[in-house]
């Protein structure tokens, strides 16, 4: 970000973050480095990107909510709070605690119990969900159910499938 923000094309260069353990922070964060008296200004104006794999519509949804707290200056606590959620809910998914063992199966999962996968397939077929994974799933889907997009899944799965 700093090098970016040091560029003579700063301007040109949109910055995307895909940094699980941080992401809300990183799109809440104005970047600012000195140099030679002068403030160099950057930010994120994009991220939540293996997020976007499932509940892609309250993604945008969050992701519109931090874009206007970022450029108000209205970062409040609940925003960390907000921040350790959606951190929580990746790691159920993309399952770090097993060194990303179950990343793919951990989309597929989701996306099967919102109906929109048959199943948990992948090429490989030593790509599972990694023990007790499904189960972090189920607690994620308790405790942050307006994180996910089911109720929108549901009520618009038959007109997509109609549309296949």
């Amino acid at each position: 970000m700093r090098a970016v923000a040091w560029s003579s094309r700063a301007d040109k260069i949109a910055m995307y973050t895909g940094n699980d353990d941080n992401i809300v922070v990183d799109l809440l964060t104005n970047f600012v480095f000195p140099k030679g008296g002068k403030e160099y200004k950057k930010h994120f104006v994009g991220g939540l990107l293996g997020h976007y794999a499932v509940w892609t519509k309250s993604n945008i949804e969050v992701f519109e909510f931090l874009t206007k707290a970022r450029k108000n200056g209205a970062i409040t606590p609940e925003l960390l709070t907000l921040a350790a959620q959606i951190t929580d809910m990746n790691a159920a998914v993309f399952d770090p605690a097993n060194s990303f063992a179950g990343c793919i199966s951990g989309i597929h999962e989701v996306l099967r119990r919102q109906g929109l996968l048959e199943g948990i397939w992948c090429l490989n077929d030593k790509e599972k969900l990694s023990p007790g994974q499904s189960e972090e799933l189920d607690r994620i889907y308790a405790m942050y159910p307006e994180y996910t997009d089911d109720g929108f899944v549901k009520d618009n799965i038959e007109k997509w499938m109609s549309e296949i």
